[in-house]
């Protein structure tokens, strides 16, 4: 007895059905390519935003009792991706060394947390235009081994690892001994235990940790003036970096971002270049792009 013969199909049904799947994949990956209607930014859900943040970045980016992302650069973000057509922005909270590749590899639209904008960080990720530059703080500790720069050899410096304090340490101090730590509050913690004699991180980071602890003190602000923060997005995005600058502008240009500033850095000077065109002073102020 044979056995059953299995029923052939067709080689013309077999195409069609090829064909339909393939015009299927097409028309549900359109949704995903940038510069379609549907998703202009490429966006990895359509009309959503996704953002890679730090969550104790006071006072850039942090989580507040609720658990809710805040600070400066979280409303100055939400507000430019407003001005962009896009009211669903959520944000995660990552370790700062794991923000951009986070962007790089698709997994985040978008990176948020004071990114300074370097030629190495470049190679990763493509930024928006700088919206923020100030100073580092070498902070210390009342009667410490170290009093000024000139103290730093041989001395173990903590650093957040993968920020612009890392990268400025790691050229500016070499006769420092690099320990590096996962976020601000790991690093604080070591330095006022003595398992370090020096922390470096930003200006005004290093202000809200002085006026917490009283054995604190700053050794030196350093100016950090030539690597501005930026909006971090993937390389393949240029249509939502190009629509970000665009809503910087904006927000520079009616005041907004002068209002963040004085709301969380009450105390610092505000550089020209960000402050409304009727605000500059033609002689500090480069072209905006």
């Amino acid at each position: 007895m044979k056995p059953c013969a299995r029923p052939r199909t067709p080689l013309r049904s077999l195409l069609a059905v090829v064909v339909t799947a393939l015009v299927g994949f097409a028309v549900a990956a359109c949704g995903s390519t940038p510069g379609s209607d549907e998703n202009p930014y490429g966006l990895i859900s359509p009309g959503s935003l996704r953002v890679a943040a730090v969550g104790d970045l006071r006072p850039y980016t942090y989580a507040n009792m609720a658990g809710e992302f805040t600070g400066f650069d979280v409303e100055l973000f939400t507000d430019v991706a407003h001005r962009i057509g896009i009211e669903d922005v959520n944000f995660a909270g990552q370790e700062f060394a794991s923000v951009l590749p986070g962007v790089a590899t698709g997994m985040f639209d978008v990176g948020v947390a004071a990114i300074g904008i370097t030629e190495d960080r470049q190679r990763t990720v493509d930024f928006s235009d700088g919206y923020l530059a100030g100073y580092l703080t070498i902070l210390g500790t009342k009667g410490g081994p170290v009093t000024s720069r000139d103290d730093l050899a041989g001395t173990r410096m903590g650093v957040s690892q993968g920020s612009l304090q890392e990268l400025y340490a790691v050229e500016n101090f070499p006769e420092a001994d690099l320990v590096r730590f996962p976020e601000h509050n790991a690093g604080t913690a070591a330095l006022r235990n003595g398992t370090i004699d020096t922390y470096f991180l930003d200006f005004e980071s290093a202000k809200l940790y002085l006026g917490t602890t009283p054995d604190f003190t700053s050794i030196e602000d350093v100016p950090s003036f030539d690597a501005p923060a930026g909006f971090a997005v993937a390389k393949d995005r240029p249509e939502l970096r190009e629509a970000l600058n665009r809503g910087l502008r904006d927000a520079m240009e009616d005041g907004t971002w002068k209002r963040l500033h004085e709301k969380y850095f009450p105390d610092t000077p505000m550089p020209a270049m960000y402050l409304p065109s009727d605000e500059q002073d033609a002689t500090t102020n480069p072209d905006r792009r």
